[in-house]
């Protein structure tokens, strides 16, 4: 190894720390410095954040969203993974590395499927709404998401703003009216919204599609198209009539719409996903349509229009003006988030079902309202997660939901962490209960938390729980070369959203950890004299690493890091027993910085070691798969 690698990897451990060589050598003693762990202290306010949080001049602003999941029903596990667990990470990873993040989501409200939902329950859509935003926000809650906030789309904020892009866009002439073709059902005496009929897929032939979409084969269609048409409300056949409706001029808009996209999708810090470029541009290159923007339903955004007040805007016009309203709710400021796009980076997280509607519709309304509005800087879409050997579908009650994970016996972070292990990032993945337990027991019980363990529990044993000095031999300077080559990969995969990428690289540095320590052996060498400061030595970088992996799942797994934390000494005990607030009980995090940094200075006294996983048993998965998959989702 160089003299220069050398006397830089020497210097890793701590900023400011005092090295004397000898021979081969170099013993690094703690400064006044870095006699503490350092942390990055959040605001002492708003649950650990300020409140509200608003960008901040000459600064990088992060304004994360995910999409707004439909309030009809329980999210399932890929409704999670798919957009609000991945923004987490993302927006927690980023606020680690002191970036200014606000995160925002809630409860898609409005149109057919509440209404739907409503009518089969037997209740109003209010009370669907209500009740299932509480649902939704609990399930959250459980997982860790740590939202700044997590509002809905059924507000006065929601009608103010979206009728008035919608003046704008119709004053600037981007409005058309034409006439659409409707099933309508003389028994109900309605026009049939695309919720409310059923029948065989024209495409794949699915018996049961619904009129908006196929849930087999994913293409989106129109209601008239079907075969066999069905009313959802009395099972009658629908016939086909004329309805008046307005129109987003999308062509016209194509323009700015397209200088935008290759401005973004095509720039160097692109973090836009390939299969979110590949869908936008298939509908770019088949070339945009005017797209319908209003329906015949009672529950929804009133259209402002005269002749058109008995209608409601589309859901797909109005529901990605909820990330809009949902902001004006959390902060009165709310234009320094959305009318500020040269200090803001807007990052959107989704499924790719999704797309669509964030890369073309929406940023063509806001271009087209010529309201200086932030548009879509990164989108990241996901490809599906399948359950066992078939689909997840919330609108069918297939797989395992949000209020299933809740009564087992697993806790959220290991459900966090396997659906990001599993996070159908380049292809269509699968939920497996089998595989559950496999990476439950081997790469969390086995390796992290055995590497994390080891240490400590030396420390605690054999060192009254204070970390030694710690002396670097060729030997730990080539594992601090693995362990920093690994932490950039992190970092960088993070940065650039491949989260599943990054948690490999925790893991593959715990994997180094354990070899690094099996071939040392420290409990064997200190009962010898002669190489008893070399086994302190070794428990002691092996303790600064795991604290820095503690570190490293602050993102992915938060409870589980700050469990880390406390026994690194790094956060008092207590702060484990308190109740996770509103969507976020956030303590002081450790830093995540490249190269690594001494976290655990000589003479630091560290906490009570424990392990931090359990074994995931057979007869567990068994009875979990028996009892929760594929049973539907329980709302009650």
């Amino acid at each position: 190894m160089c003299e220069q690698l050398k006397v830089k990897l020497a210097s890793l451990l701590a900023e400011g720390c005092n090295s004397s060589q000898s021979g081969s050598r170099q013993q690094l003693r703690s400064s006044n410095a870095i006699q503490q762990p350092r942390r990055l202290e959040p605001p002492a306010s708003g649950g650990g954040r300020a409140s509200p949080v608003l960008p901040v001049a000459g600064q990088r602003n992060l304004l994360v969203t995910s999409a707004l999941p439909y309030v009809n029903n329980v999210p399932h596990l890929g409704n999670i993974i798919g957009c609000v667990l991945s923004a987490d990470v993302y927006a927690r990873f980023h606020r680690q590395r002191g970036v200014n993040v606000l995160y925002i989501s809630g409860t898609d409200e409005y149109g057919t499927a509440t209404e739907t939902k409503a009518l089969a329950e037997g209740v109003t859509p209010q009370q669907i709404c209500d009740k299932y935003h509480r649902i939704h926000a609990d399930i959250y809650r459980w997982f860790g998401i740590d939202f700044d906030y997590f509002g809905r789309t059924t507000t006065e904020q929601q009608t103010s703003i979206a009728q008035d892009i919608f003046w704008r866009l119709h004053r600037a002439g981007h409005v058309m009216r034409d006439s659409v073709s409707q099933l309508y059902c003389a028994k109900c005496e309605k026009f049939l919204a695309d919720r409310f009929v059923e029948g065989t897929c024209p495409l794949c032939q699915y018996a049961d599609c619904r009129g908006d979409q196929c849930d087999k084969c994913g293409r989106l269609i129109n209601a008239v198209e079907l075969v066999n048409p069905r009313c959802k409300v009395c099972s009658a056949a629908p016939t086909v009539r004329s309805s008046e409706h307005l129109f987003l001029d999308l062509p016209r808009l194509q323009p700015q719409l397209l200088a935008h996209l290759e401005s973004v999708m095509d720039a160097p810090d692109s973090q836009w996903t390939d299969n979110a470029k590949h869908i936008t541009r298939s509908w770019i290159k088949i070339g945009l349509q005017p797209r319908c923007i209003s329906r015949d339903l009672k529950w929804g955004t009133p259209v402002p229009l005269e002749g058109y007040t008995d209608k409601v805007f589309y859901v797909w016009f109005d529901a990605p003006i909820g990330y809009v309203s949902i902001t004006a709710n959390y902060t009165k400021d709310w234009e320094q988030w959305w009318k500020r796009p040269d200090e803001v980076t807007l990052v959107q997280f989704m499924a790719k079902d999704n797309v669509p509607f964030h890369s073309v519709i929406f940023p063509s309304c806001c271009l087209g309202a010529a309201d200086n509005y932030t548009m879509v800087r990164h989108l990241v879409a996901t490809e599906y997660l399948n359950y066992e050997d078939g689909k997840f579908s919330k609108s069918r009650g297939v797989g395992v939901f949000g209020n299933d994970v809740q009564a087992t016996s697993i806790e959220a972070d290991v459900w966090r962490f396997y659906l990001l292990y599993v996070r159908p990032e380049s292809q269509d993945s699968s939920f497996s209960w089998e595989d559950l337990m496999l990476k439950n027991n081997s790469e969390l019980l086995n390796n992290l938390g055995n590497f994390i363990n080891r240490p400590l529990q030396f420390l605690k044993k054999y060192f009254d729980a204070k970390v030694p000095e710690i002396s670097l031999s060729q030997e730990d300077l080539r594992f601090l070369h693995a362990v920093n080559h690994e932490l950039q990969i992190y970092i960088d995969s993070l940065d650039k959203a491949r989260l599943r990428d990054g948690l490999r690289r925790v893991l593959n540095i715990s994997r180094y950890g354990n070899q690094y320590m099996q071939l040392n052996k420290p409990w064997a060498q200190l009962s010898n004299k002669d190489t008893a400061a070399r086994a302190a030595s070794v428990v002691a970088l092996a303790a600064n690493v795991a604290c820095l992996l503690g570190a490293l799942l602050q993102p992915y797994m938060p409870r589980v890091a700050i469990r880390v934390a406390q026994q690194c000494g790094c956060l008092p005990t207590k702060s484990a027993q308190q109740p996770q607030a509103e969507f976020g009980d956030r303590p002081p995090l450790l830093p995540i910085q490249h190269p690594m940094r001494r976290l655990l200075p000589a003479g630091h006294r560290i906490g009570e070691p424990s392990p931090l996983f359990a074994k995931v048993q057979r007869d567990q998965v068994d009875a979990m798969r028996a009892k929760f998959g594929g049973n539907g989702a329980r709302g009650d």
